[in-house]
């Protein structure tokens, strides 16, 4: 990946199982200014019993007599479903990504020929799925929900000794509750991670509005994450929880304007602000009328603007020194 900080609209599961409405949301995306629109690959037979019960945030946001298995189910993208959603990402010119859920869902992204896979939180601590992705020697993007320190290394430790270097790895921080309080954000562990491991960092994000992903931007996040949907108040276990097309395109225009304002990290002197400096800066100046032949003194001389003379951090230099000719007063003092 190029330093550019890649923007990913989380599409997931708010297609609601409709191509008409997936095709929409990688159309939001585009216009956005997103680099990438991610859904999500898997099979509900694979992926979940079917006495698992759904988490707390699902069941406030989808029927709760259904099981988490049918939700899933209804959920589930074909893989022809597939082919035609990478069609439209092409003709828009944005990426498509997909997390795989399951092996299966790994090998047909594989067949499909994406170079970048992510991996979801839930995985992060799957042996098997991690030693299956590693070896295809991908570009991985890994989210690290209900991970701890250790969980994250051990993780990178499979990825990299499966076959992926870790220069191929990008580690996002992430709480995976919908949406995420505030206090739990703990962006701080962003950077921690670097300093741990020495990888790309990222975060996802499932916190209400755009500010902390603009942060995780100015924290030095390479890859950002959010969830986005057409319209909140539709059916489904994300909706709630995601950015309508106007927020996404805000957040969009709030990252790349950090993305600008980040800089080389060298200290000097601006081209916009370079024309200020002979209004706002100073000079030494006559206090009086200065004839030729006295000695520059503190009772002769003061610092004014505007700054096109000699700096007042010549002063000490100055001070004694006779004058070369008359100086008017409030003229510039010259050598």
């Amino acid at each position: 990946m190029s330093n550019a900080i890649k923007i990913i609209a989380e599409a997931g599961v708010n297609h609601n199982g409709s191509m008409k409405l997936a095709r929409k949301l990688i159309d939001a995306a585009a216009e956005a200014g997103a680099d990438f629109v991610k859904f999500q690959s898997f099979r509900a037979d694979s992926l979940v019993s079917k006495s698992a019960p759904k988490a707390d945030y699902q069941t406030r946001t989808t029927d709760m007599s259904e099981s988490q298995y049918d939700m899933i189910k209804r959920l589930e993208l074909r893989v022809q479903d597939h082919e035609l959603l990478i069609a439209h990402c092409r003709s828009r010119g944005i990426g498509f990504l997909s997390s795989p859920f399951d092996l299966d869902s790994i090998d047909l992204l594989d067949r499909l020929g994406l170079d970048t896979i992510k991996v979801p939180s839930g995985d992060i601590t799957n042996l098997p799925y991690l030693r299956k992705l590693g070896a295809l020697k991908k570009r991985i993007i890994m989210s690290t929900g209900m991970a701890d320190m250790q969980e994250i290394g051990d993780a990178l430790q499979v990825l990299v000794s499966s076959g992926t270097p870790k220069k191929s790895i990008t580690v996002l921080h992430c709480n995976t509750e919908y949406p995420t309080p505030f206090e739990d954000v703990n962006l701080r562990a962003m950077p921690a991670i670097k300093r741990a491991y020495d990888v790309h960092i990222g975060y996802s994000d499932h916190t209400t509005g755009i500010e902390i992903p603009i942060a995780a931007a100015a924290l030095g996040a390479t890859v950002i994450e959010k969830h986005f949907t057409l319209d909140r108040n539709m059916e489904g276990p994300d909706h709630k929880a995601s950015l309508e097309p106007d927020e996404l395109q805000q957040m969009v225009a709030g990252i790349r304007h950090v993305e600008q304002a980040l800089g080389s990290g060298t200290k000097k002197p601006s081209p916009s602000e370079a024309r200020n400096m002979p209004v706002v800066r100073k000079s030494i100046v006559a206090a009086r009328d200065i004839n030729k032949g006295e000695a520059f003194s503190e009772v002769n001389l003061a610092v004014k603007r505007p700054g096109s003379g000699l700096s007042p951090m010549l002063w000490d230099e100055v001070l004694g020194r006779k004058a070369d000719r008359d100086f008017k007063k409030d003229e510039l003092i010259t050598l």
